[in-house]
Order: C-alpha cells, then structure tokens, then sequence
C-alpha cells in the first residue's frame, strides 16, 4: 500500500526558509515520480516542483522558479522541498504526491507542466503560514 507522510511545515516570517520532507513507503522509490503541489484557502492546487527519482530529472513551475528546490534522498525513500525568501502568499497546504511507475510522467513533462492528475497517491499535507 502506497503511502505518503509530509513533515516541515509550520508558523515562519516573510523572508525565512523551510525544507519541506515527504517521506515515500510502498513503491518503488527508483522508478517514481514525485511533485510537491500547495493549495491555499479559496484556491486552486498549484503545482511547485516534480522530480523523476530515476535519475533526479526535476521541473520547476514559473511562479515559484528559483526560490525552491526539489531534492531526493532515495537511501531514506524522502523527496524535499526547500522553499526560500517565503513570503505571505506561500501561506497554504503543502502535498507530495508520487506516481508508482514515474516513466509516463517524465516524459510528459517535456510537452507541458505536470498535473495534479499525473500523480495518483497523495499525502495529506502540511501547513506552512507565512506572516508578514
């Protein structure tokens, strides 16, 4: 069974840092695909990152490009977001979600932006509050 647990959010000021970690069981690490998506009161889920774990391919989406990085750990099975400069707009739940065989996802990221809908299991989140 598929499972997906995110830790590292919490209460930060605008301009601080926080790594954000989803911690993988039940798929084969090697060969997954993995997104970090947010989704804040009122709005639409938007994606940040995405990582192909064969090989450590990343993507970045425009809004959040150069304040965030996505990384792998695959002897821990963990995907981490490191988020920087945060501002109040951050504010909102963070999920991981992951594709088991992340092949078909890689590769469509090459034609467009990975969706929510690429990623069948999903974590429950956790919230980062960015105060001014």
């Amino acid at each position: 069974q598929v499972h997906l647990v995110e830790s590292g959010g919490g209460s930060v000021q605008a301009g601080e840092s926080l790594r954000l970690s989803c911690r993988a069981s039940g798929v084969d690490f090697s060969i997954s695909s993995m997104a970090w998506f947010r989704q804040a009161p009122g709005k639409e889920r938007e994606g940040l990152a995405a990582i192909y774990n064969k090989g450590g391919n990343t993507y970045y989406y425009d809004s959040v490009k150069g304040r965030v990085t996505i990384s792998q750990d695959t002897a821990a099975n963990t995907v981490y977001l490191q988020i920087n400069r945060l501002k109040p707009e951050d504010t909102g739940m963070y999920y991981c979600g992951v594709e088991v065989d992340g092949m078909g996802t890689f590769v469509a990221w090459s034609f467009r932006p990975p969706k929510s809908t690429d990623f069948t299991h999903w974590g429950l989140g956790t919230q980062v509050t960015v105060s001014s």
